[in-house]
This record gives C-alpha cells, structure tokens and sequence, in this order.
C-alpha cells in the first residue's frame, strides 16, 4: 500500500489520526497517530497531511537496526529501538514522530485505517489494495 493525499477533499476533521491512534496505539489521543494533518491557512487555504511513503530512509538512517521492512513497510522495533531520533530528524516527509507517553517513535505501519475511516476520500491508497467497507 502506498498512501496518497487529496488535500482539495479534506476538511481538516483528523478523523484518520484518531483511527491511527486507536489502530496502533490503542489512544484515544490523535496526537499519538502515524498521520498529521496540517493546516495552511489563510494561503494557499488547504490541509496537506504528513504521511509514511515507506521510503526506507528511516532504516538506512537507524544506528541500531530498529527499523525493518515488513510486508512494504517499515516497522519499528521496541526491543531495539533507544529513542535516539534519529529517523524522525531524517525522515524526508516529517511523518515519523515523537510522543512524551512513547518509549518510542511513531511510525506508519501500513494498516490503512486512514483510507477505511477518512469520510471524504482525502487519504487513499493509490495501489487500491485497501478495501473501502466501512
């Protein structure tokens, strides 16, 4: 799966960090979500999420080989990972981040709930692997 965003659809609900809260984190707290969405107002007036594109950049990047590729994705090991922040400095899409609950980084996992729940379509999987039954 590979996440697009159609920033002239979203409202700015934050539907999607919430449901990758809940996903992932089991929180009711979007700010522990693997998604942000930004507002950019008064110009250009439009949302722009911040989101995984499963670059790699974040493993390559890792002193203690914490990130490993799964199924398409990149997925942070707990076990290994020191909190060093590393990948969340290098990643080129600012989608990796930091919460003061967390021991460590958060981190897209590829679940696509973000697709499932989003109500006007803005994030969606441009390989159309995510089945859209809600």
């Amino acid at each position: 799966m590979r996440l697009g965003f159609r920033s002239e659809l979203c409202s700015g609900c934050r539907v999607c960090e919430l449901v990758c809260a809940l996903e992932n984190k089991n929180a009711n707290n979007p700010k522990k979500g693997a998604i942000r969405i930004k507002g950019n107002f008064p110009a250009p007036g439009r949302y722009e999420a911040l989101l995984c594109d499963q670059c790699g950049v974040c493993a390559e990047v890792c002193p203690v080989d914490a990130i490993e590729e799964r199924d398409g994705a990149y997925i942070i090991n707990p076990e290994k990972c020191t909190n060093c922040g590393i990948c969340v400095e290098e990643c080129p899409n600012d989608a990796i981040f930091v919460h003061s609950d967390l021991d460590t980084p958060i981190k897209c996992v590829n679940c696509g709930q973000c697709v499932v729940y989003c109500p006007r379509n803005a994030v969606y999987d441009e390989e159309g692997d995510v089945v859209l039954e809600k």
